[in-house]
């Protein structure tokens, strides 16, 4: 099945709350929140899509609504891929959990909410994966500056930024051939 068909099918069976925008050979299909745990069911179960290869979000800051949330689906028979997204509030920014529909949304989904605040409400486990709990900052919301924020918490973080430019992870080339030189520290 093509993505396109494979969109269309979603799309009629959605109804009215889905939209379908087509970019060099891709299909996308808009969902409200209130279709998109009927919208993956159908998708798993009736198209085939039997693997969730990634969730990532955007922040379109300024914009309303400010988040979108972007499920990346494949039905591994044809190798068949689906972009499903849909969009929440920067008041209220909660959608309904996938974790059990695919069990991988679990991390995923933790990622989400850690890195950029939005909430997957009847998830099993939200809580922070990358950050600390506590951490009062979503660091891929446009508003976190790239420099990073000071921290207090010694034994959990840097206590100024950490340095972009000449910091410890830059590398310098070896010597040698592309083929078997490795980066070595500037340090």
């Amino acid at each position: 099945m093509s993505p396109h068909d494979a969109a269309t099918k979603l799309a009629s069976k959605v109804g009215s709350g889905a939209t379908i925008r087509e970019f060099r050979g891709e299909s996308t299909v808009l969902l409200g929140a209130s279709d998109l745990v009927t919208g993956m069911l159908y998708c798993r179960d009736e198209l085939g899509f039997d693997l969730l290869l990634d969730i990532c979000s955007v922040d379109n800051s300024g914009e309303d609504p400010r988040f979108e949330v972007v499920y990346e689906l494949c039905s591994i028979a044809d190798g068949t891929h689906l972009r499903i997204k849909t969009v929440c509030a920067e008041d209220a920014p909660e959608i309904p959990t996938v974790s059990h529909i695919w069990p991988t949304a679990n991390w995923h989904e933790r990622e989400v909410f850690d890195m950029m605040g939005i909430r997957f409400s009847d998830h099993p486990d939200l809580r922070r994966i990358l950050m600390w709990e506590g951490y009062p900052y979503h660091p891929l919301r446009k508003e976190f500056p790239l420099a990073g924020r000071e921290s207090a918490v010694e034994e959990v973080a840097f206590t100024a930024p950490a340095p972009l430019a000449g910091g410890p992870f830059v590398t310098a080339p070896g010597s040698g051939a592309t083929d078997t030189r490795e980066p070595r520290s500037r340090a």
